[in-house]
């Protein structure tokens, strides 16, 4: 037998998918999975996918209760067992499943809270790049500004809510705030960053969303603050750059990512 047939069955055993008719195991496999210390495996496995879940939705976790989110996420292993040995980037996808998890359905807000928490892990776990300092756009000649192509920092992050305060909540939920009864419920974003080896974060309007949006695409400085003031036409387009710059959300580019807007 090859180490990868064994190795593909043995995961399979461990974390079957959900289907109403199942693959017939191997004859091997299945005297595997009739030994009774293989549920034990099986349940350890999934407990520790589980335990990883919980641990990268720390604020979902924290706003619906243990109970409740250790139940959708037994169902979400079942349904989207991991691919990669590396738990702590465990879960991409949860905030989609949360849309279409029932028991979800009178918390609208809750996908949007996810995308925050997988947010701050991929910030977390980004790699490393230079960030400009924050007198670097004041140094720029005038003329080269319109056509510069800022890049989105590796390690930043942002996210839009169109119909619930999901930033607000993620927010007051991860510091300790409380949820006042005065909580104005309307769409909110925020930005991600990791300017000093640790997750930072703010509130982003959705001008700068757009802003970051055209910057992720490539788009040259003209457009991407045409852009902004699109979303957005009363904009302070330099107090925003400047808050991006300060937070480390943009790369300098190089000498050639310059073109003609």
């Amino acid at each position: 037998m090859r180490l990868s047939t064994f190795q593909d069955g043995l995961s399979t055993a461990l974390l079957p998918p959900t289907t109403s008719h199942p693959a017939q195991a191997a004859p091997w496999l299945a005297a595997l999975q009739a030994q009774p210390g293989f549920a034990v495996y099986r349940n350890t496995v999934r407990k520790a996918c589980i335990d990883a879940l919980q641990a990268n939705y720390p604020t979902v976790c924290a706003l619906v209760g243990e109970p409740w989110f250790r139940a959708a996420a037994d169902r979400f292993v079942r349904d989207l067992p991991p691919h990669d040995g590396r738990l702590m980037a465990y879960g991409e996808g949860f905030a989609a499943f949360l849309h279409r998890f029932g028991p979800a359905a009178g918390l609208p807000y809750l996908p949007g809270v996810a995308r925050l928490d997988r947010c701050w892990t991929e910030s977390h776990l980004a790699t490393d790049a230079p960030v400009p300092d924050a007198g670097w756009l004041a140094r720029q000649a005038p003329e080269d500004l319109a056509g510069l192509c800022l890049a989105p920092h590796p390690a930043a992050r942002w996210a839009w809510s169109e119909e619930h305060p999901a930033s607000t909540l993620w927010q007051r939920q991860r510091e300790g705030v409380p949820m006042d009864a005065d909580l104005a419920w309307q769409g909110d974003g925020a930005l991600l960053t990791r300017p000093e080896g640790a997750v930072q974060w703010m509130p982003l309007p959705r001008a700068g969303m757009a802003l970051m949006d055209a910057c992720a695409a490539a788009q040259p400085l003209a457009l991407a603050a045409a852009s902004a003031l699109q979303t957005d036409p009363g904009a302070d387009l330099s107090a925003l750059m400047a808050q991006l710059l300060q937070a480390g959300a943009l790369c300098a580019p190089s000498p050639v990512d310059k073109v003609t807007p």
